[in-house]
């Protein structure tokens, strides 16, 4: 006699004659079903525990499609409010684009710039974003990048053509002389003097100065020197200083990037005769503005820059043809217009 198999269940009846084998027959059926059930249980159960480890992989193939957008940015540096802006435009294009985005802080050095490159492309990048230090000497290591399929954009600095696959930012020799016209047609510029807080590190700024110069001396300014503050506010606040003291009867000063203007708004504070015409806004700058000191600022918009360089990258590394030059207009801030620019620099 079999036992009552209570082990399939709901213990059976111990039912008389032949209905005993069709029974347990029955209930055999039924215990095959239950192992059925809990054999796909068990399946699905190790596909869900699966999919959960491979959350992080599924979680980047569901980013934009397309090839791998991997980007190296070297920047100048992080103190200035200029390159901070750049980099906050940057980062909001690749987050949106899908991308990685490292930024490497060089440090007003140009050495360093060269080694942040190489690092770029020994981590693998397949986009390389540059705001060059030193135009000439970051070259071979850009070409170095670019003989590996890496894709590169060059912000603010102009390089040499065909260094780059498209520039993004301000025509530097035209504003300044843009600059310079809005001295002549503003009466500051005949029988006037001035001198000039630059950085002679930096190319850019050299080209905002010469085509400054020549535009105003034209019209009948006279130049008397130009002191050098190397892209560093504490540097270029000693620099305007030294140049009010030799120079003390200078009708403007002209400055050629944040640090020097800033450095001359902190040095020429309280000046009665001596004013300010230069590059780039800042808290202090619309201070100055206010004040009188201030009287006209060439404003870029490096959020923009940053911006449009990501996504040229993406588009280049999606198969697009290189813009080669994106042209990101200036604005000319003086006291009639400034007050958009407040809530920027807060």
């Amino acid at each position: 006699m079999p036992p009552s198999i209570a082990a399939f269940g709901k213990p059976l009846p111990n039912p008389p004659g032949d209905n005993l084998e069709v029974e347990v027959e029955r209930s055999i059926t039924r215990f095959h079903g239950k192992l059925g059930v809990v054999a796909v249980a068990a399946v699905l159960l190790l596909a869900a525990c699966s999919s959960s480890s491979g959350t992080s992989s599924s979680t980047a193939s569901a980013a934009p499609s397309g090839p791998k957008c991997a980007i190296g940015m070297t920047q100048i540096n992080q103190t200035a409010v200029f390159f901070s802006q750049m980099n906050e435009g940057a980062t909001q294009a690749a987050k949106a684009a899908g991308c990685d985005l490292n930024i490497a802080n060089a440090n007003n050095d140009s050495a360093k710039q060269n080694s942040d490159i190489e690092n770029f492309v020994s981590q693998g990048v397949t986009g390389l974003i540059v705001v060059a230090i030193d135009v000439n000497g970051v070259l071979p290591a850009i070409k170095a990048a670019r003989d590996k399929g890496i894709k590169v954009t060059a912000i603010d600095a102009k390089l040499v053509d065909g260094a780059v696959d498209t520039f993004v930012g301000v025509d530097n020799a035209k504003a300044g002389a843009a600059i310079g016209q809005w001295v002549i047609d503003n009466g500051l510029a005949k029988g006037k003097t001035y001198g000039v807080v630059d950085a002679k590190n930096s190319f850019i700024q050299n080209l905002r100065e010469d085509n400054f110069r020549k535009t105003v001396d034209a019209a009948g300014a006279t130049y008397t020197q130009s002191v050098s503050g190397d892209n560093v506010q504490e540097k270029a606040a000693a620099a305007a200083q030294n140049l009010v003291t030799a120079r003390k009867n200078l009708d403007f000063i002209y400055t050629t990037g944040e640090p020097a203007t800033v450095g001359a708004v902190a040095a020429l504070k309280g000046n009665t005769k001596t004013k300010i015409i230069g590059w780039d806004l800042t808290k202090e700058v619309i201070g100055g503005i206010d004040s009188g000191l201030v009287l006209a600022i060439v404003q870029q918009n490096p959020k923009q820059e940053g911006l449009e360089a990501v996504n040229e990258l993406k588009s280049l590394l999606s198969g697009g043809t290189a813009k080669v030059f994106i042209d990101v207009p200036i604005t000319i801030v003086k006291k009639d217009n400034v007050d958009p620019f407040r809530a920027i620099f807060p």
